[in-house]
């Protein structure tokens, strides 16, 4: 029986409830704001002094409230008890959590009967310990059921049912606190109102598939070790944080908390035995890592000895002791507080000591929200988790553990960065040239390395780490926990944009750092990185920053079926992990065209550069560090577009790829990323045609024209790939092109002067040089360049081609270099030179000239490309959205938020019975 929602209903009804704990108090109040009237509450006696938590809440609404040890002796009812309950008039019994065997003649007593609720999806794992079992028997879903109370234990008919995903790493309280909790309480108070309306079903509970499994104790969650890692993973969380899974190390028992799986390569550590392990545990810097009979491996984050004192696994060899601080007057008056909020919940405890521990002084799970809860009332610069509890028990551990986390003494380390620096450019440059992975860099998982290129002399500027498979799985594992269950996941849409500003502003500063990087590893120009792949990657984060919190939704309206009132919305939500991968000619903007939408809807990414190009990648990662993002967020692995690339195009826990690249490598993204059924955006080659007619202005057109073909040296998705000159002005525009060229100086790219630098690497000026041969053999008449410039590095002559002809090769497909290859066109032949500037495979842009605006407008809209520039060349904006046709891809960058990096929910409320959420 599925369904969820706040239908109005119409009936009301005496209740008694009969149980203990938080969850029963949060029932109890939300019955009483639906106008219930709770006539008794029957509960557990004081234990340590301290009233149970619903006992409290009915005392303070002055409800009857009765505590009764048990109610039962020697297997009968206690007629006193009895008595005592039918006194109230109770129409129906509501047992949200109850520890006590409550006799048949209470059960049936009401005549509504009882309820009860059952953490599992019944009939799987009747019994006191089901969301345990859950998790130990590796169940892909969990839930609850509320049910009607028999003579069997959790066998009773279903009144409703909730279910939810299970995560690879959620332990009892992940489930609890996400779901079981609060859904529960709200299934609660729906159940009581159907029953009300006389609509609440009674479905016999199947045969197939019942389990009944028994109360899970300290004494029987010893590990057994002869297991596969998903299996111990199972039985560790399973009973993460009671009665915890434990084993014997060094003679002691040793419990374990906070366990993951782990796939990686064996990490480094120090080995530890652990009694009937048939393979030595590692004590890691991160946790301790211990290994499956299938020789896969699980994590373990804490450890907790006999005494009660739990640390951190990765400090388990460690011998230093922490010294205490000197508290200050302020901070004394903290901890002060701190003392009156344990007095007030540990009240049976004359005076809080320093050796005062918070669990054998009588307090439990339900306590440590309390106190933690107080304790951010009181003190909001002070943000404690469950787990620095449990770390710290004892009095004064825990004010040294607050007071440290007051002064940011626990934060993080700090960010180790290996630079390779040169200095150069009036400066000093520092590069990263490791892989960036979960907020460390690191040497590739195999400790491979390439050198990337200086292509203006040929040097080497780096040894760069080569990532391997193993990074890969590590970086999109990384992504998705950040995704799921990080900081990121629970940061508000305004946090993400500050982040985003912090990033940008810090791009900014190193502005010129940034820009000497891209001049050395692409060739780039130094005034054109600054300006163009440094400056537009600063403004495209802060454009899509400011679109952070402006992500909305819609209402639609819809056709009611009456009596009905349905109001259905729609809610926009991040994909998920994504992958970038991303070409070698502008590689820092590319990286802002694309991880800045990413990042702004709430996503995740592992981004690939180009393996020639990857050092303003690595930097760009140490400066998302430095602006805050969280770990986890952003990865970078530099590496093997074949290996890399390939590995995340197929993976299943990436969502999204994006890619900018050649058109042959997109098919075989969008082969691989089928598999899974990801999302695909490609930005792919082009051949873009740009046409200059007679009437344009001439002197202007040249000037863009060279800009079209010659702009960053050629290496440019959108260049023009083909001119079409009107015959009447065709051979003074080649004359004028020739002249401007020959202005060009060509030489060092960070030299303020030049106007043209290097290839991007040297296979790539191999291949433009053959392009060239090739042009000059089928007939195409070589105007100027054509030839490598006789000096260091990887250096072409601007080239033009004249008389080139439609089924040339230099006329089909596209050189990403500095050659301008020009066709002639009859004069007034529009419709002609239309039909031969749409005869490519290719859309990505296009261009024309002229000062007839009518035959603008025309050419503009028989061009099939995604962008038509008209009298201009080349303008890019952030708030534009940029993209291709045909073989150039699909799927858009810049603009309003592009909606292939989220999902829409469509959710429909039917305001007489249930909401249901579909994704579309």
């Amino acid at each position: 029986v599925a369904g969820s929602g706040s239908p109005a209903y119409q009936h009301k009804l005496k209740l008694a409830l009969i149980g203990q704990s938080i969850f029963g108090q949060e029932v109890y109040n939300k019955l009483r704001k639906e106008g219930h009237k709770v006539v008794g509450v029957f509960t557990v006696p004081d234990k340590n002094g301290q009233a149970d938590p619903l006992a409290l809440a009915a005392e303070k609404d002055g409800t009857p409230v009765f505590k009764f040890p048990k109610w039962r002796a020697k297997g009968k009812p206690i007629q006193e008890v009895v008595a005592a309950y039918k006194s109230v008039g109770a129409e129906l019994n509501v047992l949200p959590f109850c520890t006590q065997f409550i006799p048949m003649d209470v059960i049936d007593c009401p005549k509504h009967g009882s309820i009860i609720y059952h953490p599992s999806i019944l009939p799987r794992h009747r019994g006191a310990s089901a969301i345990n079992w859950t998790l130990i028997q590796g169940d892909k879903k969990a839930g609850f059921t509320i049910f009607w109370a028999d003579d069997g234990l959790d066998t009773g008919p279903i009144l409703l049912q909730r279910e939810c995903d299970v995560g690879q790493n959620d332990t009892v309280d992940d489930l609890y606190n996400r779901f079981l909790f609060p859904e529960g309480v709200k299934a609660m108070v729906e159940a009581v109102h159907l029953i009300a309306d006389g609509k609440a079903p009674r479905i016999p509970q199947p045969k197939e598939g019942a389990t009944y499994e028994g109360i899970q104790k300290k004494e029987n969650a010893e590990i057994s070790w002869d297991q596969p890692a998903a299996a111990l993973h199972n039985w560790i969380r399973g009973h993460d944080k009671v009665p915890g899974a434990w084993t014997t190390i060094n003679g002691q028992v040793v419990t374990f908390y906070g366990s993951s799986l782990l796939d990686a390569s064996v990490p480094a550590g120090q080995e530890l035995t652990i009694k009937g392990a048939s393979r030595p545990g590692l004590v890691t810097k991160n946790g301790l890592v211990i290994f499956g009979n299938d020789g896969k491996m699980v994590l373990v984050r804490n450890l907790q000895f006999e005494d009660g004192k739990m640390i951190p696994a990765s400090k388990y060899f460690s011998t230093d002791e922490t010294t205490a601080l000197e508290l200050t007057e302020e901070e004394k008056m903290i901890a002060e507080d701190i003392r009156a909020i344990w007095k007030g919940i540990l009240s049976n405890v004359a005076v809080i000591e320093d050796s005062t521990d918070f669990f054998k002084s009588g307090a439990s799970s339900m306590h440590v929200v309390r106190m933690l809860e107080e304790i951010k009332q009181k003190h909001s610069g002070l943000q404690l988790q469950n787990e620095d509890v449990y770390m710290a028990t004892k009095f004064a551990d825990f004010i040294q553990m607050a007071v440290r986390k007051l002064r940011g003494e626990d934060k993080e380390e700090e960010l180790v960065i290996d630079y390779v620096s040169k200095n150069m450019n009036n400066m000093t440059v520092n590069m990263p040239y490791q892989c960036f992975i979960n907020g460390k860099f690191i040497d590739a998982d195999d400790g491979k390395t390439y050198d990337t290129i200086n292509p203006a002399d040929g040097s080497v500027i780096a040894s760069v780490s080569s990532a391997s498979l193993a990074d890969v799985d590590k970086a999109v594992a990384a992504a998705k926990e950040a995704f799921e269950n990080g900081e990121w996941r629970r940061m508000n849409a305004r946090e993400r944009g500050r982040l985003m500003y912090r990033l940008a502003d810090l791009m900014e500063e190193h502005q010129e750092e940034l820009a000497t990087i891209e001049s050395i590893d692409s060739g780039a120009v130094y005034t054109l990185a600054l300006k163009t792949h440094i400056g537009m990657s600063v403004q495209t984060f802060r454009y899509f920053a400011g679109w952070c919190d402006k992500i909305q939704g819609a209402t639609i309206p819809i056709n009611q079926a009456r009596p009905n009132h349905n109001l259905t919305f729609t809610k926009k939500e991040p994909i998920g992990v994504c992958a970038i991968i991303i070409p070698w000619n502008y590689p820092l903007m590319m990286l802002a065209w694309k991880s800045a939408a990413c990042l702004a809807a709430g996503n995740t990414l592992v981004l690939k550069p180009a393996q020639v190009t990857p050092l303003t990648s690595l930097k760009f990662a140490e400066l998302s560090a430095k602006a805050g993002f969280p770990k986890g967020v952003i990865n970078i692995l530099p590496g093997s577009g074949g290996l890399v690339g390939q590995h995340l195009s197929e993976h299943p826990d990436v969502r999204k790829v994006g890619f900018t690249g050649s058109t042959p490598t997109g098919k075989q993204i969008m082969k691989s990323a089928a598999a899974n059924l990801k999302k695909v955006s490609l930005e792919l080659g082009g051949k873009s045609p740009l046409i200059i007619f007679s009437d344009c202005e001439l002197d202007r057109a040249v000037k863009m024209g060279m800009g079209a073909v010659y702009f960053n040296k050629g290496e440019n998705c959108i260049a023009a790939g083909r001119l079409f000159v009107e015959e009447s002005i065709h051979d003074e525009f080649v004359r004028k092109v020739v002249e401007e060229i020959k202005k060009m100086k060509i030489g060092d790219p960070l030299d303020r002067s030049t106007d043209h630098g290097p290839q991007n690497h040297k296979a790539h000026l191999e291949k433009l040089l053959q392009y060239c041969e090739t042009g000059v053999k089928e007939g195409a008449t070589l105007v100027y360049g054509g030839r490598q410039v006789c000096r260091p590095g990887f250096f072409m002559e601007p080239t033009v081609f004249t008389d080139v002809e439609d089924h040339m090769y230099i006329a089909q497909e596209e050189s990403f270099g500095p050659v301008m290859v020009i066709s002639k066109f009859k004069n007034g032949d529009i419709d002609g030179v239309l039909q031969r500037a749409n005869a490519t495979e290719y859309g990505l842009a296009s261009g024309v000239f002229t000062k007839d605006i009518n035959k603008a407008l025309y050419i503009s809209e028989k061009l099939e490309a995604g962008t038509v520039f008209i009298n201009t060349y080349n303008k890019t904006d952030v708030a534009a959205p940029f993209g291709g046709f045909k073989l150039s891809g699909f799927g858009k960058d810049l603009g309003k938020l592009s909606p292939s990096l989220i999902s829409c929910l469509r959710v429909l409320i039917n305001e007489k019975s249930n909401a249901w959420v579909q994704c579309i």
